[in-house]
């Protein structure tokens, strides 16, 4: 099936059903406290979403800080995992941002995906900390050729 992936207005449609989705995928899901998984970035931050057959099946968004842009809440529906879908988002996400001369990116991974994010270029960095009950890793994007690694 084709996926198509878009960015949405906070609050639009698309956008409250992404939130759904998060919902699902990390309250439900994960069992993260709810009062942890909105919080006021979503007001100011660039929100994609996957939408394969009509339907949100995929999520996450950017955060524009001055030092990096900040990837965050990649989720996907769980009968559509393992399809590429998260892959997808973060690949269209970060050229968007890099087409607004922005190559620097940072993201905070589940310790159990740090390899995924690896494949994209990500290297984790400091220490294992405790994100929403789950373990995690500080990670940001460094540049291949010389593995200089960047903020």
């Amino acid at each position: 099936m084709t996926t198509a992936i878009l960015i949405v207005p906070p609050f639009s449609t698309l956008c409250n059903a992404a939130f759904a989705l998060r919902r699902e995928v990390f309250v439900w899901e994960q069992k993260v406290p709810e009062e942890e998984e909105n919080d006021a970035d979503d007001l100011t931050a660039t929100h994609f979403v996957a939408i394969v057959a009509g339907e949100v099946v995929g999520t996450l968004r950017l955060i524009d800080k001055p030092e990096h842009i900040k990837i965050g809440r990649v989720a996907v529906r769980f009968s559509f995992r393992g399809q590429g879908i998260a892959k997808q988002l973060i690949l269209v996400a970060m050229d968007h941002a890099r087409m607004a001369g922005r190559d620097r990116f940072y993201l905070t991974a589940q310790s159990d995906k740090l390899a995924f994010y690896e494949r994209l270029g990500f290297a984790a960095f400091g220490p294992e900390f405790q994100d929403g009950g789950m373990p995690h890793r500080a990670m940001r994007t460094y540049d291949r050729e010389t593995a200089i690694l960047t903020n």
